[in-house]
């Protein structure tokens, strides 16, 4: 099982919850998340802003790790799509250069890179990989990283979700404490997050787009009737819904060519339905291309053959 960390504003204050979800995400690596809510929870509390400026700890405060995160990117830049079901792993890598005093190679430190929607301060939602990143040292006091974006659309997602993510690194060194004993001292514990809200990366809602040209074969000259229909994910519903009121553009390639050309541009009705009528001249195969928005990556239906006589 995964623990998926979800915020809510409790208070005016930050919190974490833990929210089992599936995966294969190994016992200790869901404590460990846990773990890190908590203290993310309590620095967040403590310091009264975003991100946590505490230079030592007191007070049972955990202190500011003498950690940064640079060189941020999600999925190769590319934005992220997800169905209805599947769950999707974009890789994600990054640097980070720290003190002296941080040991990144110990035991129970640990360190991830997460998308988060809203504001930093308080987030309506966290995407996250279901295990931590992995490092490789890259001169002195510095590493690269490489780890993943998990993202599990029948659980975790609704449509208001496709939309711009934001970066944040969150790093943590236990030092040996361990958060969920009563009488922890927070105060040995490290801790950093860094908001990076210039790196961004797109959830989509995957999209569906279909053709069908008739009839077949047809006469020279005749008219050629093309329906089709434009879908994308609805994460609510865990189905495929219509598109509506979308430009989708009609387009023939000619039998033997590689090339489509676009005849005409029409747009979806209320349930995502495509229909329009050309006349037949040469053999050849008609589709329909939607360019994609926002929300939405573009898609285009396989060509459907014709043949004319």
């Amino acid at each position: 099982m995964r623990i998926r960390a979800t915020v809510a504003a409790v208070s005016g204050a930050l919190a974490l919850s833990a929210l089992v979800a599936p995966g294969a995400h190994a016992a200790g690596s869901d404590d460990h998340r846990a773990d890190i809510a908590k203290v993310r929870e309590a620095a967040r509390a403590a310091s009264g802003k975003t991100p946590f400026t505490g230079s030592t700890g007191s007070d049972g405060e955990p202190y500011e790790l003498g950690l940064n995160f640079s060189n941020v990117v999600v999925n190769k830049g590319k934005p992220i799509v997800a169905g209805v079901s599947n769950q999707v792993t974009v890789p994600v890598s990054f640097e980070i250069k720290y003190t002296a005093d941080v040991d990144i190679t110990a035991d129970d430190f640990f360190l991830d890179v997460e998308l988060y929607r809203g504001s930093y301060d308080e987030p309506t939602g966290l995407l996250m990989g279901d295990d931590f990143p992995s490092c490789t040292a890259a001169g002195t006091q510095a590493a690269k990283c490489k780890g993943t974006i998990d993202v599990y659309p029948a659980d975790e997602l609704a449509n208001a979700d496709a939309t711009t993510w934001k970066a944040m690194g969150t790093a943590i060194a236990f030092n040996g404490v361990d958060p969920a004993d009563d009488d922890a001292d927070l105060s040995k514990i490290g801790y950093v997050d860094q908001d990076m809200p210039n790196i961004t990366s797109k959830l989509q809602r995957y999209s569906k787009l279909t053709v069908n040209a008739a009839p077949e074969p047809v006469k020279k000259g005749k008219t050629v009737t093309v329906t089709g229909k434009l879908t994308r994910a609805d994460w609510e519903t865990h189905t495929y819904r219509g598109y509506t009121g979308q430009s989708v553009k009609l387009q023939f390639r000619k039998k033997g060519s590689s090339t489509y050309t676009t005849l005409k541009t029409i747009k979806s009705d209320g349930s995502g339905n495509l229909k329009t009528t050309t006349k037949a001249t040469v053999d050849g195969y008609f589709r329909y291309s939607f360019a994609g928005t926002s929300t939405t990556p573009a898609v285009s239906a396989t060509g459907d053959y014709v043949d004319v006589r």
